[in-house]
């Protein structure tokens, strides 16, 4: 993604807005934007935040050059001076986001944008567009993961992938959900994490025989022998080869193999017969890694069937979250500022859902000190503080159910990431953000991160912006 040319890549209304604002001389206009979304892929108990990092260089890079001005001037819907704003265009505004790895819920303001209404405008597309896709593959490798019981699962969704971003900060985003390496080299190494991959079937079918293949790749790899054996047959070429090569090459060199991979077949049946005939051979310590077309429902399903399998390799469906796959992240206004005082907005709708929080806010996450495990969030108006003991919540929707929290620690999910237009937060690396979204996870009960029918995790609105929100729509 090359970040400096991406002006552009924005719908037109934006544009059209933003020549609007200008026109009635709104362009000092202070505007308040959230990002959130409003409903959980795969009935799933959470979100994964990620995409953070990306956006940051969008927001840094974003400018308007010659051709950029030269296309917007061609089109006859924009006046000369707001072309000329453009021509000096840099965001100067305050952004505050949740950091990636964290697990967020529905509603909650993952990204608040405060800036000139036009800086702010114009940010939305490309941070909806990073953020949803990065959000909703990180949450899909999250289940994956968690459906591998503790197994290692690889990324190798490239050439699946929708377009070449999509399959780079894919790769990016399934490694931050808890994947432990990908197949696509560049993002190894642009984000530092493990290449993953040793060889398809037609390295296979290119030599004479199957066996001069196997001997082929362990005389090249010794170290790191893996062999993909379901080329032909499984059970009566491949796992015979791959034995034989073992005993031909590996051993008198001193090595051991690695791995033997199935990709086709009955996975569970083929894997607890290969896994005896490895044993039988002594080969205890040679692992068996599958991949083919597999997702959270199909690996929970195989390791039901007792399938000896040691890691997975998963492609398609994880790149493409093709089971759910569109977050609906939204950028909606929430609030103006005029002469210092933040004048809240709300969005009104016939679905309660779409109906949105007003004003300025913050994001509390209480945990329990017994057993830090997380107990709910609260969505706040941004002035308010909270009490260091017994706070009460309510469900925004029954307020009459009440439970009120003792024993809490508490944190503000946001940080700010820039103020005044200058970047002040510093990106972690890949491996701190997974390790943070692990760590993360540690803290929801069980019964949040179950796949099928989780419990809901509250997120409730304090009693001062549920009563302003009330107070607008009546």
């Amino acid at each position: 993604m090359n970040v400096n040319k991406l002006s552009l890549v924005t719908d037109f209304y934006e544009l059209t807005m933003s020549n609007g604002y200008f026109e009635k001389n709104m362009k000092d206009t202070i505007a308040y934007f959230d990002v959130f979304f409003r409903k959980i892929p795969d009935n799933g108990g959470y979100v994964i935040c990620a995409g953070l990092e990306q956006i940051i260089d969008y927001i840094k890079n974003l400018r308007f050059d010659e051709d950029d001005i030269s296309y917007l001037k061609s089109l006859n819907k924009f006046s000369n001076e707001f072309l000329d704003y453009l021509k000096s265009f840099k965001f100067t505004g305050d952004v505050w986001a949740i950091p990636e790895g964290t697990v967020v819920f529905p509603q909650e303001p993952l990204i608040t944008v405060r800036a000139p209404i036009i800086e702010a405008q114009l940010l939305e597309t490309m941070v909806l567009m990073i953020i949803n896709h990065q959000c909703l593959i990180a949450t899909k490798s999250s289940r994956i993961v968690a459906s591998a019981q503790g197994r290692p699962v690889m990324e190798f969704g490239a050439r699946r992938a929708h377009s070449v971003d999509a399959a780079v900060l894919g790769a990016r985003a399934a490694v931050i959900g808890g994947c432990v390496g990908t197949s696509c080299t560049y993002t190894a190494q642009k984000f530092g994490t493990i290449a993953s991959g040793t060889m398809a079937h037609s390295f296979v079918q290119s030599f004479d025989s199957e066996y001069e293949a196997f001997k082929a790749y362990a005389e090249i790899y010794p170290d790191d022998c893996t062999l993909l054996i379901d080329t032909y047959d499984s059970i009566n070429s491949g796992i015979v080869n791959a034995i034989k090569v073992f005993n031909d090459v590996l051993l008198p060199k001193g090595y051991r193999p690695k791995w033997v991979r199935l990709d086709s077949g009955d996975l569970a049946y083929l894997s607890k017969k290969i896994r005896k005939i490895l044993d039988d051979a002594g080969f205890q310590d040679c692992k068996i890694c599958v991949s083919n077309s597999l997702d959270e429902t199909l690996i929970s399903s195989l390791l039901s069937q007792g399938a000896q399998i040691d890691s997975f390799g998963v492609g398609e469906n994880l790149i493409t979250a093709k089971s759910d796959p569109v977050l609906g992240c939204v950028y909606k206004l929430c609030a103006i500022e005029k002469n210092g005082e933040i004048i809240p907005k709300i969005k009104v709708s016939e679905n309660v859902t779409k109906i949105t929080n007003p004003s300025f806010k913050k994001t509390y996450r209480f945990y329990s000190k017994a057993s830090d495990k997380a107990l709910a969030d609260v969505i706040t108006l941004a002035n308010e503080s909270i009490p260091e003991n017994n706070y009460t919540i309510f469900d925004p929707s029954n307020p009459w159910r009440k439970k009120t929290l003792v024993n809490y620690y508490y944190k503000t999910l946001q940080e700010q990431i820039f103020k005044g237009g200058n970047l002040i937060y510093s990106s972690p690396s890949l491996t701190d953000i997974s390790k943070k979204c692990k760590k993360e996870l540690s803290t929801l009960w069980d019964e949040i991160k179950r796949l099928d029918n989780p419990h809901k995790y509250y997120v409730d609105l304090s009693y001062e912006l549920w009563n302003l929100k009330n107070n607008m729509l009546n």
